[in-house]
């Protein structure tokens, strides 16, 4: 049955409008996604193929446009609405651990939150995270910028953004878009020059992290600082 051969309150944005998005399954939430059906499924068949394809939410998540343009009925439009939404979600998710889990307590808590906004930036970036005392962040600031292999941080800006922040500690982070998870020998001197300057402002570096795609290396975990 198509979906406009349904009666009207079952059909998945009505249904949504009437009585809200819990009372849809997931079929039905990623039905009104995806809009349409294709020749022979009407879009509620087709959002359950696309469920069954990858198993479950989690997984489905993860794909990326070129995979879910594989599943017949998907063409391009579909794909980069589905892939749209799912970035957003994740996005918001990377948000909710940013504001619940603000105390600082391993290199992987600053990178969960981090890698969502970093994995895909096309140019190299460098943030300071300002921490209190207790290791919980005061402010996340980007102090510089630039294309790949072009990106130089000095002490003088991130030892102002410490002291304007009153932070106790600080964490170090950039991306390398190359997908490169390896430290180049000026990320490794400028941190070492970073760590000198933090011991006279009595300032610690709690951390530099790098970011390549979805993987993260700590300088503290590789014993470089």
């Amino acid at each position: 049955m198509k979906v406009k051969e349904m009666p009207l309150d079952d059909r998945p944005r009505e249904k949504l409008i009437l009585r809200g998005p819990q009372s849809l399954n997931d079929a039905e939430l990623l039905a009104i996604l995806l809009r349409t059906g294709s020749r022979g499924k009407s879009v509620v068949d087709l959002a359950y193929e696309v469920l069954r394809q990858f198993g479950n939410l989690n997984l489905l998540f993860s794909q990326t446009l070129e995979s879910m343009k594989k599943i017949h009925g998907i063409g391009k439009d579909k794909a980069a609405t589905l892939i749209a939404a799912f970035e957003l979600l994740r996005r918001v998710d990377a948000q909710k651990k940013w504001e619940s889990n603000r105390k600082i307590t391993s290199p992987q808590d600053i990178a969960e939150i981090f890698i969502p906004r970093l994995r895909d930036e096309m140019r190299e970036v460098f943030y300071v995270v300002c921490l209190n005392s207790a290791n919980k962040v005061i402010k996340s600031v980007k102090i510089s910028e630039g294309n790949l292999n072009s990106n130089v941080v000095h002490p003088r800006e991130v030892f102002k953004t410490a002291i304007d922040n009153l932070a106790a500690n600080i964490i170090l982070i950039h991306n390398h878009p190359s997908g490169n998870l390896e430290p180049s020998s000026e990320d490794i001197a400028i941190t070492k020059k970073l760590v000198a300057s933090g011991k006279l402002l009595n300032i610690e570096i709690y951390d530099h992290i790098i970011i390549a795609g979805n993987n993260y290396l700590s300088f503290v975990e590789k014993r470089l600082i």
